[in-house]
């Protein structure tokens, strides 16, 4: 105690290393709080077990937003010393009493945040670096730095001036984070030099070769005629939005997808990373503003769509659904939009605990069977508040949802993608603000879940794209099942992209094929402010 402590650290990534870097701590050893009570039972626990055995810990550590209330201060623990109850501290303890051994030289003499900032500062390096041949979207660098920021980093590319070449092999090709090959360059080899920054210096640059050569795609897209609309990125007035149910892996790849929904469809193309190329290449050529998806893996949210779509200047949320492997996603693009709130809303949790829904919820109460199921539905509201950088004043409240839909219950609602969406079978509750209790729709799931209700809706948006003949498209059944709303005092349409005609759907018989990734098809509108 009263010594200070220097720490001497040469980063690695398993290949090299570089300078190291020394810290001195900002204070001395101090004394700890005494003896703990885990103290006696680290005595029975000094050595990590054999190879035989498994010592297993199982603990509640207590949130630090339950610990921070003032009903924990007061009620719950008045009896706990208010600094005992400070996240560090409390950390630091857990710390130790799982660790068995914890070191109080990182605790007391060392500052955390200051070593890693000035770390932070000091050194770039990576984590992670691979570069696949992804013909189909342009190369994406999967490429993850420790204290560097990709935005800040410097990309290179090269491609071979032909094949296999002995000498002065590598011509540039490109300067940006993505480079997208043409058919001139198939054949060829592509090297990609990557020098990591952090906005204050760059470290050594790292090339990487691509395994394979660039190949031939699968040919002409669904969508290619749809990016001649949307080639440059709008203007400060405007916003494109997209919203795109990409078909969730955990559906595509069932025996049910593949034998029963669609088996016209070659089994390759259902494969996650065929789909996942082709939906990156399409939504990258949309250049749009905001971004909404339906039935995202939470796996190729992280590794597949979030860094393709960060390298095209998309910032992106994502909620998974409850008792679901899937959810959605938002993305927004950072040069024009700030992100201000985000609020992820369970629809039939709402139902229950939201007194706005009371008098629903008495009706729906009269109907056990009706009550069971929506209670056991997993559907989510994503909804993101964002920010005009160039004009604060505007803000937009965009909402994401996929809406349970079965085709003997129409009542329940169809998929609905985007902006307050609330119902898809009766878009006249959006865009009229009402639907009557005698409607139609109300009886489609049998006598047993009907009840009597009249719904009002305070919004009265407008359907940007109309009401296509089909969104969805796939053996033996073809509807509309999503939707963009908009409130049309705020946004006026300036632009709907055209849809895939009959024909081209046709193409392969119906969706997802191997020049369309899912069943349904996008909608992309360009929106401008009033």
């Amino acid at each position: 105690m009263g010594l200070k402590v220097m720490l001497k650290c040469t980063p690695g990534n398993g290949s090299r290393f570089v300078e190291p870097k020394e810290l001195v701590s900002s204070g001395v050893v101090e004394a700890g709080q005494g003896t703990c009570s885990f103290d006696n039972r680290h005595m029975f626990t000094q050595k990590v077990t054999d190879e035989s055995s498994l010592r297993v810990v199982s603990y509640n550590i207590l949130a630090d937003v339950y610990a921070q209330t003032d009903l924990s201060k007061t009620v719950l623990y008045p009896y706990c010393a208010p600094y005992a109850l400070e996240m560090d501290y409390r950390q630091n303890l857990i710390k130790k009493e799982l660790s068995g051994a914890f070191v109080y030289l990182y605790n007391k003499g060392f500052n955390q945040g200051e070593i890693k900032q000035k770390i932070r500062i000091a050194i770039s390096f990576y984590t992670q670096f691979t570069l696949k041949i992804l013909n189909l979207v342009g190369f994406v660098p999967k490429l993850e730095l420790e204290f560097g920021d990709l935005k800040l980093s410097e990309f290179r590319w090269f491609k071979e001036r032909s094949p296999n070449a002995p000498q002065d092999r590598w011509t540039e090709a490109g300067c940006e984070r993505v480079f997208t090959p043409s058919n001139l360059d198939m054949g060829l080899k592509v090297m990609l030099k990557c020098t990591p920054g952090n906005g204050s210096r760059f470290v050594e640059p790292k090339e990487l070769v691509s395994s394979g050569v660039v190949e031939a795609g699968q040919g002409t897209c669904s969508f290619d005629n749809r990016h001649m609309f949307t080639q440059k990125v709008t203007d400060e007035s405007s916003l494109r939005v997209v919203s795109y149910n990409i078909l969730a892996d955990v559906y595509a790849q069932t025996d049910l997808s593949k034998t029963v929904l669609y088996p016209y469809c070659a089994p390759y193309a259902l494969e996650m990373d065929y789909r996942q190329n082709l939906i990156k290449k399409e939504l990258s050529g949309y250049n749009a503003d905001i971004v909404c998806l339906q039935e995202v893996d939470k796996g190729a949210f992280v590794d597949s769509l979030s860094p393709a779509l960060d390298a095209f200047g998309l910032d992106g949320v994502f909620r998974i659904k409850k008792r679901q492997h899937e959810g959605l996603a938002t993305y927004f693009r950072r040069s024009k939009l700030k992100l201000l709130e985000q609020y992820d809303i369970m629809l039939s949790e709402a139902l229950m605990t939201d007194p706005l829904h009371w008098e629903l919820l008495e009706k729906v109460s009269t109907n056990p069977s009706l009550m069971e199921k929506i209670g056991n539905r997993s559907t989510v509201l994503q909804v993101t508040v964002l920010q005009s950088l160039c004009d604060p004043s505007r803000i937009l409240c965009a909402g994401n949802t996929h809406l349970y839909w079965h085709p003997k219950g129409e009542h329940q609602g169809k998929r609905n993608d985007f902006f307050f969406i609330v119902s898809d079978s009766l878009p006249c509750l959006v865009c009229e603000g009402s639907v009557s209790e005698n409607h139609d729709d109300w009886p489609s799931n049998g006598p047993e879940e009907q009840i009597q209700v009249g719904l009002m809706n305070p919004f009265q948006l407008a359907s940007a794209c109309g009401v296509p003949a089909y969104t969805n498209y796939v053996g033996g059944f073809q509807d509309c099942l999503d939707y963009i709303f908009v409130e049309p005092h705020v946004l006026q349409v300036e632009q709907v992209i055209p849809l895939p005609g009959f024909q081209e759907v046709m193409t392969c018989m119906a969706l997802p094929s191997v020049s369309h990734p899912s069943d349904h098809i996008t909608l992309v509108c360009d929106l401008k402010w009033k």
